[in-house]
């Protein structure tokens, strides 16, 4: 009954150690995939924004090649509005040295006429033919004059035309030039936060990954220190069962040195058993202490003829026998053979006695009385949570006198005194 209390007991604690290790497992665990689902996220997030990124680019290298083909287009504009500069200047040159020879023509048509130049050319001729060829010599003079005439209005025409391209393409290119260099401005300010935010999330997945590494390292801490913790108690429970295998052994020994002792032939113990229960049973009262050796070799029946003395008469119980089939010093044992048959031979460890003396009847409750009431303790500390009993021998208002045996692992009768309060229950026999 020892040994299987005691492996209940021992298979609880390792069970409670290993109930604690297993939720703190879970806990860790469950933090770790908590970072595990933020690490995702950020990578999600992280790759959402190298997209973005990617697509900037891509639009930069583009408007980069517009502004690049612009910048051709605008250096041959420079050079063609730097060619029509020219054209212009020299245009509006022979545009000014016509405008003075038309200016002195017009000066000398007012001085003299052309119906008198014709005539002066027509008299002052030799021959006719001469007169044909002066003609016809001022006709041609007077049609180069008309001819330079429109040359001089398509040319500041043709200056004015070139003058309003050349500016209109300017412009054109400033404008263009303007927008490609604000747009992408706009990109590369785009492209600088986003290389920015990736910056940050690289760093706070860093983190995440660094708290997660810390909660690996701290399961991996807990499951070693559980591992250690559970063959520790691995090993005290194999040295417990140890122990109580060797004491059911010592049990089961005396038990048996018990039942061989009951075989022998009991005829030269009669006159001590008798001469024993005449010296129990004796009008003389004898002291609280009992003696601390047994005072016969076979169960004495110490039943006083007073329900309720004050100082019970006493006898060591015998060592073994078939009446008292309880470990021999131990406290059930000395009980036992203090009360003899009015105590059973199997109500188990002292901690089941209560339990067992109700189910057969025996009155349980909190009042002692001297003689006939068995007190039963509980000091796990020193009993191993099998419980003890004892004999209350006197009642002392707050404290009780009680005799026993086992006390401090010896099976010698033993007497003290203990407060009341400090028993679990008395039982009446």
């Amino acid at each position: 009954m020892k040994k299987t209390i005691l492996s209940i007991a021992l298979l609880s604690s390792v069970a409670l150690a290993t109930c604690s290790s297993s939720a703190s497992a879970d806990d860790i665990d469950s933090k770790i995939q908590q970072q595990d689902s933020k690490i995702n996220n950020i990578k999600s997030q992280e790759d959402a924004a190298a997209a973005q990124v990617t697509s900037i680019e891509k639009n930069i290298a583009s408007i980069n090649e517009k502004r690049d083909a612009l910048q051709k287009e605008n250096d041959k504009l420079l050079a063609e509005s730097q060619q029509l500069n020219k054209e212009i200047a020299q245009l509006q040159k022979d545009i000014a040295e016509r405008e003075k020879a038309l200016q002195e023509q017009a000066r000398s048509a007012q001085t003299d006429s052309s119906a008198t130049s014709y005539i002066s050319a027509v008299v002052n001729s030799k021959s006719i033919s001469d007169a044909v060829s002066r003609v016809t010599a001022m006709r041609q003079v007077m049609g180069a004059n008309d001819q330079m005439m429109k040359q001089q209005q398509a040319d500041k025409k043709s200056v004015e035309e070139k003058l309003a391209e050349n500016v209109e393409k300017s412009e054109q290119a400033r404008k263009n030039q303007a927008e490609l260099e604000t747009t992408a401005k706009t990109l590369t300010t785009q492209q600088a936060e986003l290389k920015v935010a990736q910056l940050n999330l690289a760093a706070e997945r860093a983190t995440a990954e660094g708290e997660k590494e810390s909660l690996l390292a701290e399961k991996a801490e807990a499951e070693r220190a559980a591992a250690e913790a559970a063959a520790a108690e691995k090993a005290r429970v194999e040295e417990a069962a140890a122990q109580a295998a060797q004491a059911a052994q010592a049990q089961k020994e005396a038990q048996a040195a018990a039942a061989s002792e009951a075989k022998k032939p009991q005829a030269s113990n009669s006159t001590s058993s008798s001469s024993a229960a005449s010296s129990s049973n004796s009008t003389s009262t004898p002291a609280a202490t009992a003696p601390s050796t047994p005072a016969a070799t076979t169960p004495v029946d110490t039943t006083p003829s007073n329900p309720a003395p004050t100082t019970p008469a006493v006898s060591t119980p015998n060592k073994y026998s078939s009446a008292n089939t309880y470990p021999y010093g131990q406290c059930t044992w000395g009980v036992k053979g203090f009360f003899g048959s009015r105590v059973g031979n199997n109500w188990g460890n002292a901690i089941n006695w209560p339990g067992t003396a109700a189910a057969l009847g025996h009155l349980v409750d909190g009042n002692p009385v001297a003689g006939s009431t068995i007190a039963v303790t509980s000091n796990p500390a020193w009993d191993m949570g099998y419980g003890h009993v004892s004999v209350v021998l006197a009642v002392n208002g707050g404290t009780i006198t009680i005799g026993e045996t086992n006390y401090l692992g010896s099976p010698a009768w033993h007497t003290r005194e203990i407060p009341a309060s400090s028993v679990i229950a008395f039982i009446h026999v």
